[in-house]
């Protein structure tokens, strides 16, 4: 059985670790904070929640290349470090689910909005981190 190439970079360091989980963290906020105030304009409503998570593919690849660069990541680390920043953006929304829905705003349905919005971008994000592994090692 062979390892897939996405997993054949070298592993992260604590500080590549560091760094995407910060990146993690401040997505998730800018992300929740940015959705706190577009969501009751009827962002998660019909046609505007499509478009809003088709924003969220091409949206996310500059933050992929941000994270890259301040990581410091070779070949074969976009994933990891990817699982790492989702990691931490998922345990953020967790607990604001839990303990501070507000954030979101008023009401059940924009808190589930947003946090679905976020989960979105946290699968885009991991695919993209696949993709962005393959192309920059090339096929094997």
């Amino acid at each position: 059985m062979s390892i897939s190439p996405c997993f054949s970079g070298p592993p992260l360091t604590a500080r590549q670790m560091s760094v995407a989980a910060l990146c993690g963290l401040v997505l998730w906020l800018a992300a929740a904070l940015l959705l706190r105030v577009i969501g009751p304009m009827g962002v998660y409503d019909g046609a505007a929640r499509v478009a809003l998570y088709l924003a969220i593919i091409p949206g996310t690849v500059p933050v992929l290349w941000l994270m890259r660069a301040l990581a410091r990541l070779k070949p074969g680390q976009m994933v990891p470090a990817m699982a790492m920043g989702t990691g931490t953006a998922t345990i953020m929304d967790g607990i604001a689910l839990a303990w501070f829905p507000g954030l979101y705003g008023a009401g059940v349905a924009l808190h589930a909005g947003a946090s679905g919005t976020i989960l979105w971008g946290g699968g885009v994000g991991l695919l993209l981190a696949f993709w962005f592994d393959r192309a920059r090692r090339g096929p094997a």
